[in-house]
């Protein structure tokens, strides 16, 4: 038997009609956001320098693998590059709904990813990094997912669907790392 907890109260429509008109200015975000919005935008701003900074390495890492298995690995390293560049633009988008501005200074990037800029030189090297990379990443998306819980789905959503791309990713380059002989 389900413990009584007490159920959200929800709205007349007078009210929602109501608050509706008050700060129409504020868009999306309505007075029942309570969330520090200063601080979702910091954090959604981290997210999108990470995807910047994992989007360069991959391009990066396509263009100079070479070697036999090149080929292959070169291939994951675009399109894994191609579905990063997605990320800051839905990211970008959010943070601006959500009444901030995308931080999108090049000199700034790299100390506000969470994953960090590995050019790398082998192939195997590059593909470690980029799994390390996707792996801070996936860690810390689960985290921005807890912390957004109930109280913004838009952007846990959001947020949700990047982490779904981020675990494809890493799972991709454990294949081109089992691949190797490992």
């Amino acid at each position: 038997m389900a413990a009584n907890v007490p159920r959200p109260r929800l709205s007349s429509t007078d009210d929602l009609r109501k608050r509706a008109r008050q700060q129409i200015l504020e868009g999306a975000v309505t007075p029942s956001y309570d969330l520090d919005r200063k601080q979702v935008v910091e954090l959604l701003n981290q997210a999108v320098a990470t995807e910047w900074v994992c989007a360069l390495r991959y391009k990066r890492h396509y263009y100079v693998a070479t070697g036999i298995k090149a080929r292959f690995a070169a291939t994951e390293f675009l399109e894994h590059a191609n579905q990063e560049l997605e990320h800051p633009d839905w990211l970008s988008e959010r943070i601006m709904q959500l009444g901030g501005t995308p931080d999108l200074d090049p000199d700034g990037l790299t100390g506000r990813s969470h994953a960090q800029y590995h050019a790398g030189t082998e192939l195997v090297e590059m593909i470690t990094e980029d799994l390390v990379a996707e792996r801070i990443a996936i860690e810390a998306y689960r985290e921005l997912v807890k912390f957004l819980g109930d109280h913004d789905p838009t952007t846990r959503r959001l947020i949700e669907q990047i982490l779904a791309t981020e675990e494809e990713h890493a799972d991709d380059l454990v294949d081109l790392l089992a691949g190797d002989g490992r």
